[in-house]
């Protein structure tokens, strides 16, 4: 099968961050039916032999663990599935036209824009998802042959591919995400924590991206996190880098809100922070979360510095830079996201006897 998915960049490569694109995908034309007659003694005209066309083929999604971007189709707008070879006498049905395969990252959802369709989305390595059909093939006229139609003449065309405009938007998927004011340490974080190594500076949005990386705990346990740009007071009305970027924590089963011990008002901060999420999307706002009181080597003594979070789950004073701290956090969060893991798979499974009658002996 063909697979046109542009240059393919992956997770270890130097590469511009797309999250949305949209695309026009064109499944291929199915072929026609053929008109043919067999020679073939004692049968009138030797028996119609047109056999029926092949069908179109597919354009169809794949999520690809590699890409961590959607940045190739950016470049090309335009894709269409092979078409289909016609029939052919004999009763040789048509070649099928070749399925195109489309790699993206894991996490992508996929809408129809004309009528704002949700069609799926792909979450696991090697999901598929057909976004365009390709057309049937037309019948040839054996397919019209019947006792009293020993010579039909009739046949069809193929039919046209499925088109769709669609809109592919990439959401992270991660196990924790960090969020936090710009410079509040959560890119250092990540860097001490996984093997990412997003760009720190002193300057403020030193983060444009998403990153992502795996921490790794002892007894082979690990959980993905999640290090999205910086936010600011009046984010959810466009300000700074606004909230663009906070699709990639909605999938993330608990938050990890990051307030530094240095700040002036640190409560004024995580404030701030709940207020910003819950102006962009109410459910973002009901994830679970903790507070990281970060950049505890520049702040005061332990006991000087916390803030009312009584929605939290847990409030942990850490550093980055001198590791203080960290163990604890890290291990409280692999327990909370194996409880919230836990928690979603028993409510996928529902209860297999719900609405059922109650046995009375």
């Amino acid at each position: 099968m063909e697979n046109l998915g542009g240059s393919g960049r992956s997770r270890g490569e130097e590469a511009v961050f797309v999250d949305v694109a949209s695309v026009h995908v064109t499944g291929g034309a199915g072929g026609a039916g053929a008109v043919a007659f067999r020679r073939e003694r004692g049968v009138p005209r030797g028996g119609p032999s047109g056999a029926r066309g092949g069908n179109g083929g597919g354009v169809v999604l794949v999520a690809d663990l590699r890409l961590d971007t959607l940045l190739d189709y950016s470049y090309r707008e335009h894709y269409k599935a092979g078409r289909a070879g016609h029939g052919e006498g004999g009763n040789r049905v048509g070649a099928s036209g070749k399925d195109l395969r489309l790699p993206v990252p894991l996490g992508t959802l996929v809408r129809d824009i004309e009528t704002g369709e949700r069609i799926g989305e792909l979450l696991e390595e090697g999901d598929e998802l057909v976004v365009a059909r390709g057309g049937r093939g037309g019948r040839g006229n054996a397919s019209f042959a019947s006792p009293t139609r020993q010579t039909p003449r009739e046949w069809e065309p193929g039919e046209w591919g499925e088109a769709r405009h669609i809109e592919l938007e990439l959401k992270l998927i991660a196990d924790v995400g960090l969020v936090g004011e710009p410079n509040a340490g959560k890119s250092t974080l990540l860097a001490r924590v996984t093997a990412a190594r997003p760009r720190i500076a002193e300057y403020p949005f030193s983060t444009l991206t998403p990153n992502l990386g795996v921490v790794g705990l002892s007894g082979s346990r690990s959980f993905v996190m999640a290090d999205i740009p910086g936010i600011i007071e009046g984010a959810h009305e466009g300000r700074g880098l606004g909230t663009q970027f906070l699709r990639h924590i909605e999938r993330t089963r608990t938050l990890a809100l990051l307030v530094p011990v240095d700040e002036k008002d640190p409560q004024a901060t995580y404030d701030l922070l709940r207020e910003e999420l819950r102006a962009h999307d109410a459910a973002l706002a009901g994830i679970s979360h903790c507070v990281l009181l970060t950049k505890s080597d520049l702040g005061p003594p332990e006991a000087g510095v916390s803030v009312d979070a009584p929605e939290s789950w847990g409030q942990f004073r850490i550093s980055a830079v001198t590791g203080s701290g960290l163990n604890q956090a890290l291990e409280d969060l692999w327990a909370r996201v194996k409880a919230e893991k836990e928690t979603s798979d028993d409510e996928a499974a529902g209860d297999p006897f719900e609405g059922a009658e109650a046995w009375r002996p």
